[in-house]
């Protein structure tokens, strides 16, 4: 794509979407102040992208939250911190492409991630569904 020069507005990755925890305390951040603005409780998708990366971002952030019928936490940060390049979006931003990333956290939130116990039945299809109901609504819609 960079080498043909092909035109990309925006790239987004969807990882570790499905896992999703009502109860205090079940959601965690690489910086322990972050629960005090992001809450406690990781019933949410999280649209995740890098200082600096762009209005595709900011966007796509706000259409897909007007769209989802969950909650939808939208979390700016710089590169550096752990887990904003945890996944495909990273190779995007070294080529100078704007990309998201499209969460429920992964291992900031469930404890079997990686683990032989993280199985299908630990997923909510029932709120994965819309999650990527909405990630369809905002491509069709652009």
């Amino acid at each position: 794509m960079h080498d043909e020069k092909v035109v990309v507005k925006g790239m987004v990755a969807l990882e570790m979407l499905g896992y999703y925890d009502d109860r205090k305390n079940s959601q965690d951040y690489p910086l322990g102040p972050l629960k005090l603005v992001y809450g406690n409780r990781g019933n949410y998708v999280t649209v995740a992208q890098k200082f600096g990366n762009g209005r595709f971002g900011r966007q796509f952030a706000r259409h897909y939250k007007a769209v989802a019928g969950l909650p939808v936490r939208r979390f700016k940060a710089p590169a550096w911190l752990p887990g904003i390049d945890f996944s495909d979006h990273l190779n995007y931003w070294q080529f100078g492409y704007s990309a998201v990333l499209l969460t429920d956290t992964a291992f900031y939130r469930n404890k079997s991630y990686h683990e032989p116990t993280d199985t299908l039945d630990r997923l909510d299809l029932r709120r994965l569904g819309p999650a990527i109901d909405a990630v369809l609504a905002v491509v069709r819609a652009r």
